[in-house]
């Protein structure tokens, strides 16, 4: 078995074509077979400068090896389609020989005058074969003019000794049919003299032993003009499957006019290649297809060995997947958490190592501190390291002021005389307590206070809470005293006791 996954270096590799590389490496690895990456660049134009160095180094970051390619060689190069023209020029002039293809002479602005008036009278957009009737004679005539010019593939007539449609049995949609009438003579060669994917993926999948060709939905309608091409060389016909189309939320096409479609974009975010990986496998697929009854529906993590060792083409969906960024982010803090206690050491040593590179240089200067503060936001630092100095700010902030409708909160039925009673009941208490290091120890001394003033724990710890950290949102008050310590807890309290004062 050998499959392949050729991008154009058109930009960023798309996720969606992440995922057919993906499909097309388990693919061969379960089998035993090759993985090629071939570069389809004979779109001069679209192409973009360092694209090539991105889909390869991205491909790498992803762990998907691959057999032969532009920068590991291999017996048959060159696998940059560029580097390859001769050939597909040769195999052009073979299909003009045969009657498969044809020059055609036909300008731009008369396609476009066509392609109006197919749509005004509501024809499909189809090449009306005006240059196929050209005699030999004026053919001539055009190319002795230098009359810039394409070469076009010849579908056969409806109903002749072709037989009047294309079949093939899809790996992933069964039977599939298309009609001659409905394919259109697509443009092979290009008059700049470079092919299109049309003749190129064709020659290069045959020249290359490709035996599986697995793509995108998109090219489902390709397909037939493919095949076509393959019967009149009289080569070998490779598999197909067509992998569903990726949807946001909403069900329309994945773009990025409603987020990040581009790998290298999470890669940036921090997002970890296994579980990019992980859940653009289940993007359409699963190894516990369609029963739970299999015992297989619940495994939701993967590593990339699980993957190719379950994988199959059988258990891919033919509808659509929705391309779900929550669940991405789910997948994502799950590999973070397997990674980070699978990890030697100590915790606060192994969340200093994971964030240290998001953080303020100066917030390193004291490490056992800082330590501290990254274990009461643990799971959070985990699940997303590069947030840590958002969810760390308020330790180092040496004043914060205190919105009086952040401290005087009316859902925990506080207002600024109990939270100035709870936060001085709080501090006298803790002013003699030495216990700091002991989490469990500042809780009973903080709900002795709780039961002296004989009002509910929300009543005290949210004003101490916010006291300690100046926010509506971060971790607990035992936390939060065990981090700072006595010195900088106190002197935190003092000040907010001072500012009720005031205001009162």
């Amino acid at each position: 078995m050998r499959t392949r996954f050729p991008p154009s270096p058109t930009g960023f590799l798309h996720v969606g074509g992440l995922r057919t590389a993906l499909y097309n490496f388990l693919l061969a690895r379960k089998n035993g077979g090759k993985f090629i990456f071939r570069i389809e660049d004979t779109d001069q134009k679209r192409a973009v400068a360092g694209a090539v160095e991105n889909l390869i180094e991205t491909l790498k970051w992803a762990g998907l090896s691959y057999d032969e390619g532009p920068d590991v060689g291999g017996q048959y190069g060159p696998y940059i389609q560029s580097e390859r023209t001769n050939l597909y020029k040769k195999y052009a002039e073979k299909l003009v020989e045969m009657g498969a293809a044809y020059p055609c002479f036909c300008t731009a602005e008369r396609l476009d005058q066509m392609r109006k008036e197919q749509e005004q009278h509501k024809m499909a957009p189809k090449y009306d074969r005006h240059c196929l009737h050209l005699s030999k004679d004026e053919i001539e005539k055009l190319m002795t003019a230098k009359t810039p010019f394409v070469l076009r593939q010849r579908i056969p007539d409806s109903g002749g000794a072709h037989g009047g449609s294309v079949m093939w049995k899809d790996l992933i949609r069964s039977a599939v049919t298309f009609k001659y009438e409905t394919i259109d003579d697509q443009v092979l060669l290009k008059s700049d003299g470079f092919p299109t994917y049309h003749l190129a993926n064709v020659v290069d999948d045959h020249l290359m032993e490709i035996t599986h060709v697995v793509r995108g939905e998109e090219w489902l309608s390709s397909t037939p003009k493919h095949i076509l091409l393959y019967k009149v060389f009289g080569w070998k016909i490779p598999e197909f499957g067509h992998l569903p189309l990726l949807l946001n939320k909403d069900r329309s096409k994945l773009s990025k006019r409603q987020g990040d479609v581009a790998v290298e974009d999470y890669r940036r975010k921090g997002y970890l290649p296994e579980a990019v990986i992980n859940f653009i496998a289940l993007l359409g697929w699963h190894p516990g297809g369609d029963g739970v009854a299999k015992g297989m529906a619940t495994q939701e993590i993967f590593t990339l060995e699980e993957l190719i060792q379950k994988f199959s083409l059988d258990k891919v969906h033919k509808a659509g997947a929705v391309f779900d960024i929550e669940k991405l982010d789910w997948v994502n803090w799950q590999w973070r958490r397997k990674k980070f206690e699978e990890q030697p050491g100590e915790k606060s040593e192994k969340l200093l190592g994971l964030c240290s590179e998001f953080l303020p240089q100066e917030w390193l200067a004291d490490k056992e501190f800082l330590k501290r503060c990254l274990i009461t936001i643990g799971e959070k630092a985990i699940k997303n390291p590069q947030e840590a100095p958002e969810h760390l700010g308020f330790y180092f902030k040496k004043s914060f002021e205190i919105a009086p409708e952040l401290i005087a909160n009316p859902k925990m039925k506080v207002d600024m005389e109990i939270a100035k009673k709870a936060v001085a009941a709080v501090a006298e208490s803790l002013e003699s307590f030495d216990n700091f290091t002991d989490q469990e120890a500042l809780k009973i001394r903080t709900m002795e206070v709780i039961q002296k003033l004989q009002l509910k724990n929300g009543q005290v710890l949210w004003p101490t809470r916010v006291a300690l950290t100046g926010e509506a949102f971060s971790p607990g008050v035992f936390e939060v005293l065990w981090a700072l310590g006595k010195e900088e807890s106190m002197r935190r309290l003092k000040a907010v006791i001072a500012k009720c004062k005031m205001l009162l």
